[in-house]
């Protein structure tokens, strides 16, 4: 592949035994919150208590932990010329030069094989959405990032994917309800992921990525509010009116605290001119983090009760 050939950046050097440190860093660990969503079958199927279940739970985790990691190694790879020109990405191992191109693609191949075997061996059907899931990246990656909003069509659907992946790597049925707000959610994030970038780069956000041209801040702004407002729609009819709440009425009491993190969200956006990486704010903010904390106990308190 080209990117084999590609020269090194000149601007850092590293010991060739920090190339596996970096190399752990190329895989964005931060962004492995995003696989979390892999325990929503666990939680809301009520099989907390199921070890084998946990165990095959953390296990997928594992796998889509170094899958998505290799991805986002490719990823950069293709992209390190990209990268270099923008402001936060040109720190990254590849496009800094602190990581050799071929270490990297020896290590995203290496990392690729091992999550997939490892799919397949929790359960076929598990390893295949992994499979899919690879797919739908280099779809991204290879063309569709560029074609307005179908690209954050495509995020949104690597998280539904992942939530659907984790139910059935434990073999639980999981709610058409929790899909949509999977899906609302993650065109929310994306949304604002997009919103950022713009204010951001300012007048280099083209440059970057073209397709940057063709939304606007105000636009950008409407999309949100339309897919934020539908995410507590529906979220707010799923812990009412699905199977699950007829069988847990105490789940109601879960809405204030989604409302309150979708606006504190808005509010990071807004003021804080965050959102640009989802996965730092999980990190980082405390107010996000209390709301998730006290929710997991609310929904685990509804569903004991």
């Amino acid at each position: 592949m080209k990117w084999f050939q590609q020269a090194e950046a000149p601007l850092q050097r590293s010991h060739p035994l920090q190339w596996v440190k970096w190399s752990i860093v190329a895989m964005r660990p931060r962004q492995w919150s995003k696989n979390l969503l892999l325990f929503a079958g666990l939680l809301f199927a009520e099989k907390l208590g199921d070890t084998t279940r946990v165990w095959l739970n953390i296990l997928a985790f594992l796998s889509f932990c170094l899958i998505s990691g290799a991805v986002y190694i490719y990823n950069d790879l293709r992209d390190v010329e990209e990268d270099r020109l923008h402001p936060q990405k040109r720190l990254r191992p590849i496009a800094s030069g602190r990581l050799p191109v071929s270490v990297a693609g020896w290590w995203m191949t290496g990392a690729m094989f091992t999550g997939l075997l490892l799919a397949f061996w929790i359960r076929p059907a598990f390893g295949w959405l992994a499979v899919l899931y690879v797919v739908l990246s280099l779809v991204y990656s290879l063309g569709a990032k560029h074609v307005v909003i179908l690209d954050v069509f495509l995020i949104a659907a690597g998280f539904v994917l992942r939530a659907l992946a984790g139910a059935v790597a434990i073999d639980v049925n999981i709610s058409g309800w929790l899909l949509a707000c999977t899906t609302l959610l993650s065109l929310f994030l994306g949304f604002c992921k997009r919103r950022q970038e713009i204010i951001t780069l300012g007048e280099e956000a083209v440059t970057h990525r073209a397709t940057l041209g063709e939304y606007t801040v105000g636009l950008l702004d409407q999309f949100i509010a339309i897919v934020s407002s539908a995410t507590i729609i529906a979220y707010a009819l799923y812990t009412i009116q699905s199977a699950t709440a007829t069988q847990h009425e105490n789940l109601k009491y879960t809405i204030p605290l989604v409302m309150y993190g979708i606006f504190r969200y808005l509010y990071l956006v807004h003021r804080k001119d965050l959102g640009g990486a989802p996965e730092q704010v999980l990190l980082e903010d405390r107010g996000i983090q209390a709301t998730i904390l006290l929710w997991i106990l609310v929904a685990v308190w509804a569903m004991l009760h």
